[in-house]
């Protein structure tokens, strides 16, 4: 692993010396950058987060440290992961307008990037587990996969344009891997760093003997591996997006690469089924049923706005070499039955998907806070395990509710079932 040699981890007591001479930043914060307020923020799993504020405004400054923080030293990972998620911002800036923060600016050399506060947005899980709601969730999750998705891909990029921005993010090998190995790999197999509710201990043990499932699973990770269709986020779950009440924004894309369409769909639906079925530990029995409703609400919304907002740009932005107008509309034949076919595929692959981060999210390494901050271990099992259950569901059978009642009708049964 090779690091610049001029590479320093920021701290709080370097920062405003390292930047402030950058004139990005110095204008978005203002007065001396000896006066400035800098708090480290980071809480995530891999890097160093700043948040800088000054007399003019506040920036957030990210930098990769050379192995992964929730671990430390002995697991070394590449800090050129911050470049990847710049050159991914970037995209995102283009393909999925005002969703993603803008950066304004990039040290290479330093792995790190200047971007913009959002504020007051705050972590979308921490709302869920609070129980407060978000206005058009689904809606911009929905659109930000399908105008990501569509805009990553052939069916909008020019070949040479595609083909050379999935050459780029080849280079990106270290953070995939991660993914490959704790999202695909590792929650079947007693994995050295697995971690697991004990009480969840006999529905993990039945699982990890279904060899059907493990096969799919792999078929699954097959095309994850094979498959460049689009530009991914890559890591698409609740503590990767902020919101307000009314705005919603996508945040953390360092583990962008090229791969199937459906994969952030389906991360990001498995995310909003996780806080359903954690809510019986953090609701009250009054609110309860009527915040769930609302949980389902988010995920049709999700997929109904994904199909809408693919169909749109289908129509109105298919200039790739994908299902060209030459071979339809141009010869007086619609390619709508080729959009239909090719949005079922996707639904198909995104519950597929969705059925493995619901897996990999309680058996793997980096758990969600839904489920982990449940005291109550006996408790936390019980909906994990209806978590876990329903995931194989739609590993298995994803055709079987591909409808989206159906699907709400799976996870309001699988709500009620008593497994442990």
């Amino acid at each position: 692993m090779e690091i610049d040699q001029h590479y320093r981890a920021l701290s709080v007591d370097t920062l405003s010396q390292r930047l402030g001479d950058v004139e990005a930043v110095v204008r978005r914060v203002g007065g001396e950058p000896a006066s400035w307020n800098i708090r480290e923020v980071g809480d995530g799993n891999l890097n160093l987060v700043f948040i800088v504020s000054g007399n003019v405004g506040s920036v957030v400054v990210k930098q990769a440290l050379p192995y992964v923080r929730m671990v430390g030293e002995s697991w070394p990972l590449p800090v050129y992961r911050a470049h990847f998620e710049y050159y991914a911002l970037v995209r995102q800036a283009k393909r999925a307008p005002g969703i993603a923060p803008e950066v304004y600016y990039f040290d290479k050399p330093q792995a790190l990037f200047v971007m913009e506060y959002l504020h007051p947005h705050t972590i979308l899980r921490r709302k869920l587990i609070n129980g407060e709601r978000v206005a058009q969730l689904g809606e911009t999750i929905g659109k930000f996969c399908a105008r990501t998705a569509f805009r990553g891909s052939e069916l909008s990029l020019s070949s040479p344009e595609k083909k050379a921005d999935v050459g780029l993010f080849s280079g990106n090998v270290a953070i995939p891997a991660i993914t490959e190995s704790l999202v695909f790999t590792d929650p079947y197999y007693g994995a050295e760093m697995n971690h697991h509710t004990p009480e969840l201990s006999p529905v993990v043990d039945e699982l990890r003997r279904n060899a059907r499932l493990k096969a799919k699973v792999q078929r699954l990770l097959m095309k994850f591996t094979a498959n460049t269709e689009t530009m991914l986020h890559g890591d698409l779950h609740a503590g990767s997006i902020m919101a307000t009440d009314t705005d919603v924004r996508v945040i953390d894309p360092e583990f962008s690469q090229y791969g199937p369409m459906a994969f952030d769909l389906g991360m990001a639906v498995a995310n909003f089924l996780m806080a359903y079925f954690s809510q019986p530990a953090h609701r009250q029995e009054g609110e309860l049923d009527e915040y769930q409703a609302w949980i389902l609400d988010v995920i049709e919304a999700c997929f109904s706005h994904f199909d809408a907002e693919f169909r749109h740009l289908w129509q109105t932005e298919r200039t790739g070499i994908l299902f060209p107008k030459s071979l339809f509309e141009e010869q007086g034949n619609s390619a709508d039955d080729a959009c239909d076919a090719l949005l079922e595929e996707i639904r198909l692959d995104a519950l597929a998907y969705c059925g493995i981060e619901m897996h990999r999210r309680v058996l793997s390494l980096a758990h969600n806070a839904d489920f982990e901050e449940i005291e109550d271990t006996a408790l936390r099992a019980k909906l994990e395990a209806r978590n876990v259950l329903m995931g194989q569901t739609l590993i298995m059978e994803p055709e079987a509710y591909s409808d989206l009642t159906a699907l709400a009708d799976l996870a309001r049964a699988y709500n009620q079932q008593e497994v442990l």
